[in-house]
């Protein structure tokens, strides 16, 4: 065990740590590139250790994970890398619906289905059902697929004017509360830690609305080789932090 893992362990930290952590899962391509095999086995890679971090999330008290899976500027790659992620999506899916109640796992989708394949949206529908029978306390994982922040920003907005143009609502019903139940993270809490792999350090887009108070770990592993220590690292930093919401320290 690391030492990192054991200071979380010992100092308490693995039965509080964030309530919520998102990842953007960066840096398949490159460690595909980097052992001479094609982006798509960096992809499978990926996905192996989406299942693995979710799994160390859910033992050590988180209770959300997010992910941005797919962004709606993806659909940019060749046709081949983006057939071969949503294969990969399936293929998790399939999985995912005969043990997500076995494992009390809550599986949901943030971004627009729209233009995925009818069968893969037939699938995150069906998982969302299966959530709905799941308890509000049990670990809930977040995919980001067709996803951007923008793009979730605009909806909602345009989600709101409809309202208020049909007399539901009106203008200046509006605040940051309501707002967010237009959102697709509505209802659940925005992210405490953000954490990107691959050594950059941007947002692409991810939760823009959600993260204003999120605290940021960087790391130049690459995702496919991001692992329970990382993510420990990664902890260890977010608790060495003092948040203070725009305020001044006491």
């Amino acid at each position: 065990m690391s030492e990192t893992r054991n200071t979380l362990h010992t100092a308490g930290w693995a039965a509080s740590p964030p309530r919520h952590i998102a990842i953007i899962m960066d840096g398949n391509g490159r460690w595909a590139t980097q052992r001479g095999l094609p982006r798509t086995a960096g992809h499978k890679a990926g996905a192996e250790t989406f299942r693995r971090i979710a799994t160390y999330c859910k033992n050590i008290g988180v209770k959300y994970l997010t992910v941005y899976a797919f962004s709606t500027e993806n659909w940019k790659r060749s046709e081949t890398e983006v057939s071969a992620i949503m294969a990969l999506l399936k293929k998790y899916l399939l999985e995912a619906v005969d043990t997500m109640e076995r494992d009390h796992i809550r599986l949901h989708f943030f971004g627009d289905m729209t233009p995925i394949a009818p069968e893969l949206r037939a699938l995150a529908h069906e998982t969302d059902e299966i959530t709905e029978h799941l308890s509000k306390d049990d670990f809930q994982a977040n995919v980001c697929l067709n996803y951007g922040g923008r793009d979730e920003i605009l909806r909602a907005v345009r989600r709101f004017a409809a309202e208020c143009a049909e007399g539901k609502r009106k203008p200046e019903d509006l605040d940051e509360t309501l707002f967010s139940t237009y959102l697709d993270s509505a209802g659940i809490p925005d992210p405490e830690l953000i954490i990107r792999p691959s050594g950059e350090q941007r947002l692409s887009n991810f939760l823009l609305w959600q993260c204003a108070y999120s605290e940021f770990y960087y790391t130049d592993a690459l995702w496919p080789d991001f692992d329970e220590e990382e993510l420990d690292k990664a902890i260890a930093a977010y608790q060495s932090r003092d948040r203070r919401f725009g305020g001044v320290k006491k």
